[in-house]
């Protein structure tokens, strides 16, 4: 991939996007979608800021330029001509960042890179609003991420120990104006989690004090079921749990289609639904998986969910 043309010094006007295109240069080459992404929301963020001054001006005009550089790269990816494929990758690469983070988190593994793994989901979950609204399930992870990044940070530079797992949220921690956390560098690939250490089904009801993070909808597709760390730490292998069987939901039988008239964004949930089913699937979850799968049913038969 080509190399772009430098950008000039960041206006103090848009400091809010710094981390944002930090993370774009840093996916150059480990993922161009996601830093054309990332660039995009940079962009469209800072025309709100400010467009008028001209050191605003001079920076969005050399940002529109790395942008269709960009564009002209990656012009047969679907991933940037097509929203729907490009919000899907998107979605999938920060889910398996918050996922790794998450699994570190739970296992006591309080390190740099699940610090950054945690900031940069959150960051890359801010960039999915440039296809539109958030679900509320991705504003529930940019909280929970953002300020677990926070808190496992102060608690380092402090020394003092993190709590593990999930913990009471603490709303005046504002991570993005922690640069040591924005400088940390990423693992060279996205991280994938480990079975082993990290079993969702094992979350209690609000354990999230309000951020309820249904067992298995992190998971994204096509996620490996296991893969070793590179920490060095040998977790033991967690015996699966007896799964009980999945209730039905009966409406879903006799539901009929008749006058609904399904949006296109109701198609796109429809089908994140189904992919975190197949998520849950590959976690052996049927419960989550079952649950997931009605979801999308009752949206396509009533519109509703």
């Amino acid at each position: 991939m080509a190399a772009l043309a430098p950008l000039p010094p960041l206006p103090a006007q848009f400091k809010s996007i710094q981390h944002h295109l930090r993370t774009a240069q840093e996916h150059d080459k480990r993922d161009p979608v996601v830093a054309y992404y990332c660039r995009l929301y940079a962009m469209q963020t800072g025309m709100k800021i400010d467009s008028k001054t001209p050191e605003c001006r001079k920076f969005l005009s050399k940002l529109m330029d790395q942008l269709e550089a960009l564009k002209k790269q990656l012009g047969d990816n679907e991933a940037v001509t097509q929203e729907i494929v490009g919000c899907a990758h998107l979605e999938n690469y920060a889910l398996k960042m918050f996922l790794y983070a998450d699994n570190e988190d739970r296992a006591g593994r309080f390190h740099k890179n699940m610090i950054k793994s945690f900031y940069t989901a959150s960051l890359l979950i801010d960039v999915i609003t440039v296809f539109g609204e958030l679900t509320d399930e991705n504003v529930k992870h940019r909280k929970y991420a953002r300020w677990k990044a926070t808190y496992i940070h102060n608690c380092l530079k402090n020394g003092e120990t993190p709590q593990a797992g999930p913990v009471g949220i603490e709303e005046d921690n504002d991570v993005e104006e922690s640069e040591d956390v924005g400088a940390t560098s990423l693992p060279t690939q996205p991280p994938q989690p480990s079975s082993s250490a990290y079993d969702p089904s094992n979350l209690a009801p609000g354990s999230y004090s309000g951020i309820q993070i249904p067992p298995g909808a992190h998971a994204p597709a096509n996620t490996p079921a296991e893969v070793p760390h590179s920490t060095g730490v040998t977790s033991n292998t967690a015996q699966p749990s007896p799964q009980t069987g999945p209730v039905i939901d009966s409406d879903l039988y006799t539901a009929s289609q008749g006058d609904i008239r399904l949006t296109p964004e109701d198609f796109a949930r429809a089908q994140k639904y189904c992919k975190y089913a197949g998520s849950a699937l590959q976690y052996e979850d049927v419960g989550t998986a079952v649950q997931n799968l009605q979801k999308a049913l009752r949206l396509l038969t009533t519109g509703r969910e």
